[in-house]
């Protein structure tokens, strides 16, 4: 992905979208193919001898900023009275707030004292987690001149936001992944390596105490919303001539417990998919996929084969057990193409459920040496381009693909995952 085009800009901690940068995206869940037909352009010539030509024109005496804003001009603000809002009830004050976009919290702040302080007020934080998700949005993670940049597109709003993220220590670290609002990071500070979890929205972290064989590993995070808790697994790995176990940190306790070894196995892939409390990895050698049961602590080798000519494959989770193996078929350039399938935990097997339509793929990846990234949360699976600069995104229960658009993907070694923005989720 060519350089970034994202301003450095971070404001002065507050959510916003810079319109020098951050572009309205198409609609996420709707179809992504462009219209090339006369029909579908605006102001295109018509040939056609039964029908004059149309020209749209915007009214007079208007310029372009003026048009932008003229639902302003139509619909003024209404004029409240500041007496009755102001005894408005705390309750319903922090019921309504809690269905506010998380994002536009940040500037409901300025308003006055009372709504400044609402993050720490435990009745919103309660309501607030009462209230249904405002749906995935997709974290953007990168550094620029060792700065922490970061910016988040809101899938409902299909709106890109920039997050300041100069709260955070100036390590060296890299973007694990995310889980119930909260996101984790791992790296060295110095030559010490560190795994610390934080609130993108609350704009708190902290940093997790040292492993028990602490050597840098292939880790995942994972949110349990019912005790209000959370696990980091780190797997098993090989360092020097040893076999490192899989170690879990428990948020509840506050330390890290030593579990099994995983077995001997030739991993393929060091990508991770955690569903219905399991995690799987790819393996060559047995072939097919090792699970940890998080619950019960040990490995298990499940034998699914691989579909033939399987260049690159992600493991990526889905809902309700669901598990979804992607990435591309064919051994020629001109005959390869991208595939979904999940696996039929009965019959132990990979089962085809969707192809990317061939216009997608040629546009995705040009070269059939390109490298791509893919990642999935709820049943929506997302491909970046390490060169294009471009996202694509599958509804895997819709049967839709559409573009994402913006330049927070053009950022060149930018690290990309699903997120989903909350008030109440706690790094403790």
């Amino acid at each position: 992905m060519a350089g970034s085009g994202i301003s450095s800009e971070s404001g002065s901690g507050a959510f916003r979208d810079d319109e020098n940068c951050y572009k309205q995206v198409s609609p996420i869940r709707g179809g992504g193919s462009r219209n090339t037909s006369p029909s579908g352009r605006v102001g295109s010539r018509n040939t056609s001898p039964s029908r004059q030509k149309v020209i749209k024109t915007k009214p007079r005496g208007l310029d372009e900023e003026t048009v932008a804003t003229f639902g302003k001009v139509v619909h003024p603000d209404v004029q409240m009275e500041d007496n009755i809002w102001a005894m408005l009830p705390e309750d319903l004050l922090n019921e309504i707030l809690a269905r506010v976009p998380p994002f536009m919290i940040f500037r409901l702040r300025s308003v006055c004292k009372r709504w400044n302080l609402i993050l720490q007020d435990h009745s919103f934080l309660k309501f607030h987690s009462q209230v249904p998700s405002h749906g995935p949005c997709l974290l953007t993670f990168w550094k620029n001149s060792q700065t922490p940049q970061c910016s988040v597109f809101s899938l409902p709003l299909k709106t890109w936001y920039r997050i300041p993220f100069n709260f955070l220590p100036q390590w060296a670290f890299w973007l694990v992944g995310s889980s119930g609002g909260l996101v984790c990071f791992s790296g060295l500070d110095g030559l010490t390596f560190r795994t610390l979890v934080c609130n993108p929205l609350t704009q708190t972290w902290r940093t997790l105490p040292s492993m028990n064989y602490d050597q840098q590993r292939q880790l995942i995070v994972v949110v349990d919303r019912t005790d209000k808790s959370f696990k980091v697994i780190a797997t098993s790995d090989i360092y020097g001539d040893r076999s490192l176990p899989t170690e879990v940190y428990d948020s509840k306790i506050d330390k890290w417990t030593v579990h099994q070894i995983m077995p001997a196995v030739n991993l393929c892939s060091s990508k991770m998919a955690y569903c219905d409390s399991r995690l799987y990895l790819e393996t060559l050698s047995p072939l097919g996929l090792m699970m940890y049961r998080l619950d019960l602590g040990y490995w298990e080798h499940i034998p699914a084969k691989f579909p033939r000519s399987l260049l690159d494959g992600y493991l990526v989770a889905g809902t309700h057990k669901r598990l979804f193996l992607v990435g591309r078929i064919g051994l020629y350039s001109t005959l390869q193409s991208m595939r979904i399938w999940e696996l039929d935990h009965a019959k132990i097997m990979w089962v085809e459920i969707s192809r990317m339509p061939p216009k997608y793929f040629r546009a995705l990846l040009r070269l059939s040496a390109e490298r791509f990234e893919c990642f999935g949360q709820d049943n929506l699976i997302c491909f970046t381009s390490w060169n294009q600069g471009k996202g694509l995104l599958y509804d895997v229960d819709k049967k839709v693909w559409s573009w994402i658009a913006g330049c927070a993907l053009q950022s060149f070694n930018s690290q990309v995952c699903f997120y989903e923005p909350r008030f109440d989720a706690s790094i403790h």
